[in-house]
């Protein structure tokens, strides 16, 4: 065998695998900074000779946006149009945001409202399009009303008490207004009544009074619409129903 032979196999037997506790053997505290534990000058080495893998490119491509909604074409009956959104409206909707939805002329749309609503009347129809509470809907026509009461109630009373409709008639007619001054107008503590029509809708919160920093109180939609008026500004005028003394009234509760 020649020596350069025996060299080599001397070289291989003194050389060693790192086991598997040297490779994840982690690094004690107490071992010098600058002193490598086992081969990891070589394993840093060894991985620093590995090329970067390139990160995947970006799609410069922009996502597309949403189609925005194209407006109603002139083809199309604009009155069929209102109808199918009218039958799923929760609420009343005013001429300005339906003209905005179906990109129509305001004057157009109030136009075809009118005009529904003036066929509907002439037809007969158990139903009614009108204007309320700022804005247009389907109401129940006031010839079957008690026949729509019945199917709906079955029979169960859902009439306001008198004190809670006496609430109602100062809330409306001084809104804003807090617990306070209904209490004092009405001469009776109505914390119970209050949270009575706040439940059913017809009156909400509306800030504080900056005086006192009581809650205050108004009408709501709603309200309006179980009234059939369009704004507060309809209520009828108080005065024909009003007392002869009541500026002294209203100074006494004021001491």
């Amino acid at each position: 065998m020649s020596e350069r032979t025996e060299d080599l196999e001397e070289g291989l037997a003194s050389w060693r695998m790192p086991s598997a506790r040297q490779e994840a053997a982690p690094l004690r505290a107490d071992t010098p900074a600058d002193e490598p534990v086992g081969d990891v000058d070589e394993y840093a080495a060894a991985l620093a000779a590995v090329p970067a893998q390139p990160e995947p490119e970006a799609d410069d491509e922009p996502e597309p946006e949403a189609a925005a909604p194209s407006p109603v074409p002139e083809d199309v009956d604009l009155g069929a149009v209102l109808e199918a959104i009218l039958m799923i409206a929760e609420e009343p909707l005013s001429e300005e945001f339906l003209s905005s939805v179906l990109e129509r002329p305001r004057s157009q749309v109030r136009e075809t409202l009118g005009r529904l609503s003036a066929e509907y009347t002439g037809d007969g129809r158990g139903f009614d399009l009108r204007r309320q509470a700022g804005g247009w809907r389907f109401y129940t026509r006031a010839d079957y009303a008690r026949y729509v009461e019945r199917f709906v109630t079955d029979g169960a009373s859902a009439r306001l008490t008198k004190a809670a409709l006496e609430t109602l008639a100062v809330v409306a007619y001084r809104q804003p207004v807090t617990r306070g001054r209904i209490s004092a107008i009405r001469g009776v503590n109505c914390d119970g009544v209050i949270r009575t029509l706040l439940a059913r809708g017809l009156v909400e919160e509306c800030g504080t009074d900056p005086d006192s920093t009581a809650t205050l109180y108004r009408t709501t939609t709603l309200f309006l619409e179980k009234i059939g008026l369009d704004s507060v500004d309809q209520l009828p005028e108080l005065a024909p129903f009003l007392p002869d003394d009541v500026t002294d009234i209203e100074e006494d509760e004021q001491r």
